[in-house]
């Protein structure tokens, strides 16, 4: 039987990076000592209020069709959010929820998108940003960010880039996997180009609250950008409520209305019980949110601390989430080799970050998604085997 040719477009380098974190949930799921690094899902448990909320509503029969953009008054608290950390006025009727911010990038793509267009976005970039893109027909156009600037964003090279056919411009602020926070000055050159072109801008926030010595903008509080705009954000993260899969777009309400027929045809809503612990995440935000940042802030101060002692390692000091840029080109393997023969020797799972883009060359991603016993148990393995590779050299 013949397939369509979406399905080729839905494939290729930067989703089969994933094999080697299916490995290690295998080789944890039959009791082998393994430390599981390589993917975004933290060790925290769903704060109390939050689940308690939801298992209210379900005994309570929430467990019927919902709106389809969702409820009224979370998509409300989502929009009081973004006016405050914004200072642009936006209502319910500029929000759409999604399951996941991956699932409102894909929708968002199809809805601005199209075959002959071009997408502009900042490389290294999320590893299922390229599917989305091209599953709309568009090409995804990645612009190289030099990691000796520490992955910052080279602006010049980004105008560069826009030619007639330049539709969009995505990228991630925090950014997964380098941990970058555009700063004031980079959004702002941004914004001046997506004005003089007319494009759109998708700007994924999903690890906004979790930034440590930048303070993180968004792109939509500047002058003339929140008609451009399309903001993409979740709870997984801020919240540890990877599982619950609540996401939302925001953007201009004829935006929202072609999501929101997409959604018809793709998710018919959100579980109810599952919007009402949204808003009792809302409610206890304030102090979540600074937990979660802090115990971040630690770890990941834990491993830059052991790692960057290690000879032949070169770490970048994240400015936000929950990954570190690890640099392993002086241990003598490419990162493809170095993250499997970690694996099979140390039971320890990092990615490759090469599958974020050919600019990560000779770097791999550390997720800082378990304690910190066992962060330095993980470094103590990594520091192991890189001690074994230089022996090997000698």
């Amino acid at each position: 039987m013949k397939y369509a040719s979406l399905v080729e477009r839905l494939q290729g380098k930067r989703t089969s990076a994933w094999e080697i974190h299916h490995a290690a949930q295998v080789a944890r799921a039959n009791g082998e000592d393994v430390i599981v690094l390589s993917v975004g899902d933290p060790d925290f448990a769903t704060p109390e209020p939050i689940v308690e909320r939801a298992v209210d509503a379900l005994r309570a029969g929430d467990t019927h069709y919902t709106a389809v953009v969702g409820r009224e008054p979370l998509r409300a608290a989502i929009a009081k959010e973004h006016a405050r950390t914004t200072g642009r006025t936006v209502s319910a009727a500029n929000v759409v929820l999604c399951a996941g911010a991956q699932n409102g990038i894909f929708a968002a793509s199809l809805c601005l998108c199209e075959a002959g267009d071009e997408v502009i976005v900042p490389e290294p970039l999320y590893l299922t940003y390229e599917a989305c893109i091209r599953a709309s027909g568009a090409t995804l156009v990645p612009v190289p960010v030099d990691p000796a600037r520490g992955f910052h964003l080279d602006c010049d090279a980004l105008a560069a880039a826009i030619t007639p056919r330049t539709k969009a411009i995505f990228f991630a602020t925090p950014c997964n996997p380098t941990g970058v926070v555009m700063p004031r000055a980079d959004l702002e050159r941004i914004a001046q180009l997506a004005r003089e072109h007319d494009l759109w801008v998708l700007s994924d926030e999903v690890y906004a609250d979790l930034t440590f010595e930048r303070e993180h903008v968004s792109i939509a509080a500047l002058e003339g950008m929140a008609e451009r705009t399309v903001t993409v954000a979740s709870l997984s993260k801020s919240h540890a409520m990877a599982g619950w899969r609540v996401g939302w777009v925001i953007g201009p309400e004829t935006l929202i209305g072609h999501l929101t027929r997409l959604a018809l045809c793709m998710l018919y809503g959100l579980p109810g019980f599952v919007q009402e612990a949204a808003i009792a995440a809302f409610e206890h935000k304030a102090q979540i949110v600074a937990d979660m940042r802090e115990v971040y802030r630690r770890r990941r101060d834990v491993v830059y601390e052991r790692l960057s002692r290690v000879p032949g390692l070169r770490c970048l000091l994240p400015e936000a989430g929950m990954f570190m840029m690890v640099d392993v080109s002086g241990c003598g393997l490419d990162t493809v080799d170095f993250t499997w023969q970690l694996f099979r020797a140390q039971g320890v799972s990092l990615l490759d970050a090469s599958a974020f883009g050919d600019t990560a060359a000779g770097f791999v991603r550390l997720g800082f998604v378990v304690d910190e016993a066992r962060l330095v148990e993980a470094c103590e393995r990594i520091a192991a085997f890189v001690g074994s590779l230089r022996l090997n050299v000698k």
